[in-house]
């Protein structure tokens, strides 16, 4: 079902699954009909497609969230059709429901998209001959959408062809990044935060709603903070981190508390015991890497300090042990979301062409 009320130059936004009272939405972002002379016009051109996933700690965005206009420029240069999908957030959302949100998401994409897209473009009188080829789907995130790109490499039907993520989370969750709390500044320097004032977010929920989209909302120049984040789900996946409980949320176990079993079982030179995440090890992509993993180019700022680069270094070495392609490109001294930082494409712009050619080879 389409909720499309743009211009032609605009996204086409359909619903992907209907859960928990909310409406989950996808954007389609077809290529102008005209990118290549040799695609013909007159003819229905099924097309490779790059389903991408937001991030924000798995506790915030929308699919117009921290958009990556360099990827899907590229893409659409290629001849390659983009789609930006929405996922439950956490909370009161678990790494299950983020699970089988993006499997259904792929699904739909392989399936049920190519005829309301028929239908869609009837209605607005479109001549765009660009559909979804289903035996041609790659995937990408950044920081949290990695995890939901892992998620994806592991689990869903059709298997993607290839895997791209930036920053991505989930490579190795057993870190004290996310099992250890903290008593002083350990993420860009920014200030330790008051949980009291995150009540609403803290388990256990008081009736807590499901919401797949949480936008990117900033308090104006005259507050006392300029600028600083007005949507609260905007700080808690800090907040978890800097607790030490970011696991008890992933996985949903608060009672006995996951994180507390696991924080002292990765400071032992014991072989890790994997009875520990046994009731969760399906959501742990470092515990699911297997010889069918797609293709995968993995890119990281060495100076992370949000998602730490040794989890793309632990993922890249994983798979390279299963006999996967696998690229890591670390990027000495970058920080998290070095993609968005002013200059990022002229800057970043050799890697960008590497990361789409690499997607390419894959697709077609």
């Amino acid at each position: 079902m389409s909720e499309n009320r743009c211009n032609v130059d605009s996204p086409l936004t359909f619903m992907y699954k209907e859960v928990d009272g909310i409406r989950v939405l996808l954007d389609v972002y077809l290529p102008p009909d005209g990118v290549d002379q040799q695609f013909d016009q007159q003819v229905i051109q099924y097309h490779p497609v790059v389903v991408y996933f937001h991030g924000g700690g798995l506790t915030v965005g929308n699919k117009r969230s921290w958009f990556p206009t360099w990827l899907k420029r590229r893409l659409h240069a290629r001849g390659i059709i983009f789609i930006s999908a929405d996922y439950r957030l956490i909370p009161p959302g678990t790494g299950y429901d983020v699970l089988a949100d993006v499997k259904d998401a792929i699904a739909f994409v392989a399936g049920d998209l190519n005829v309301q897209l028929d239908q869609e473009l009837a209605d607005r009188g479109s001549g765009s001959r660009f559909r979804i080829d289903p035996t041609s789907i790659g995937v990408a995130g950044t920081s949290a959408g990695g995890f939901c790109a892992y998620l994806c490499a592991i689990y869903a039907v059709p298997k993607p062809k290839v895997v791209l993520s930036l920053y991505g989370m989930g490579g190795d969750f057993l870190t004290d990044q996310y099992l250890t709390p903290k008593t002083q500044s350990f993420l860009r320097g920014r200030e330790m935060l008051d949980p009291a004032q995150f009540s609403e977010y803290i388990y256990p929920f008081n009736n807590l709603q499901s919401t797949s989209d949480s936008p990117l909302v900033y308090h104006p120049k005259s507050y006392h903070i300029p600028g600083y984040p007005a949507n609260p789900r905007m700080l808690i996946s800090r907040l978890y981190l800097q607790l030490g409980v970011a696991l008890d949320y992933i996985t949903g176990q608060h009672e006995p508390s996951l994180s507390v079993a696991l924080r002292n079982a990765i400071h032992t030179e014991d072989p890790f015991d994997e009875a520990l995440i046994s009731d969760h090890k399906s959501i742990f992509p470092q515990f699911n890497v297997t010889s069918d993993w797609p293709a995968t180019y993995l890119i990281h700022g060495t100076n992370d300090t949000a998602v730490l680069l040794r989890e793309s270094r632990n993922l890249h070495s994983l798979l390279l042990k299963a006999g996967v392609e696998v690229i890591l490109e670390e990027l000495p001294g970058r920080e998290h979301s070095f993609d968005y930082q002013p200059g990022a494409e002229l800057e970043n712009e050799r890697s960008f062409d590497d990361i789409v050619q690499f997607l390419y080879r894959h697709l077609t």
